[in-house]
């Protein structure tokens, strides 16, 4: 892996190095992979996290670096999960989140970034733990929220890149910020997506059901 973070390319000026560009490439693959809803949007982004997780580490972002060994765990389970919501049809069967579901995942979200912050800033595992811990949480609850097929995972993503874009610039990784840009795009479209076939599934279980 110390290949992969001391070697690397110069694009418009600034040194990326291989970890960081597969990396952020393979992350960038599975918001792609994900508005298709394929299974390999999880074997993608193991990948993802193995090589973010060493380019976290050595940037000092602990918040970062952590949530890549969660959302490895997480993976596991969505790659589960998703097996399990195949339709013939519509692939992988997504919904909107009921309104007790909004409220678990916004209440996850404040409490969630509240410790994460708290426990970077005692630890001194992050020069900036406040954004740092909004992106770690963010990617908890959308990660899990897309395991379960939920529409509402696209807006946390949202907020996620929002808090990323001025963070990672911030930490002279400007390639990943770039990267973030692309996500916000991405993530538009896919809740486009995503809302369609939700949908298209509420429509079919309603005719199933007259």
């Amino acid at each position: 892996m110390d290949f992969l973070l001391q070697h690397g390319v110069t694009v418009f000026g600034q040194w990326i190095s291989i970890a960081e560009l597969v990396g952020q490439v393979c992350a960038l693959a599975v918001v792609f992979l994900a508005q298709r809803r394929t299974l390999w949007t999880w074997p993608v982004q193991v990948g993802a996290t193995v090589l973010l997780f060493s380019v976290y580490a050595s940037a000092h972002l602990g918040g970062l670096a952590s949530r890549q060994v969660a959302i490895l765990l997480i993976s596991v389970y969505g790659w589960w999960a998703w097996t399990r919501r195949k339709d013939p049809v519509y692939g992988v069967v997504v919904r909107r989140g009921r309104v007790s579901e909004r409220l678990l995942m916004g209440g996850a979200f404040v409490v969630g970034t509240v410790v994460m912050a708290l426990v970077l800033d005692a630890l001194g595992a992050s020069w900036a733990p406040w954004p740092d811990a909004a992106i770690f949480v963010g990617t908890l609850v959308a990660f899990a929220a897309q395991g379960l097929g939920l529409v509402e995972f696209w807006l946390v993503w949202l907020v996620v890149d929002a808090v990323g874009v001025p963070l990672q610039i911030a930490s002279g990784l400007y390639f990943s910020a770039a990267i973030y840009v692309v996500f916000a795009a991405l993530v538009i479209q896919g809740w486009w997506s995503w809302n369609r076939s939700a949908r298209q599934v509420r429509g079919k279980v309603t005719a199933a059901s007259s």
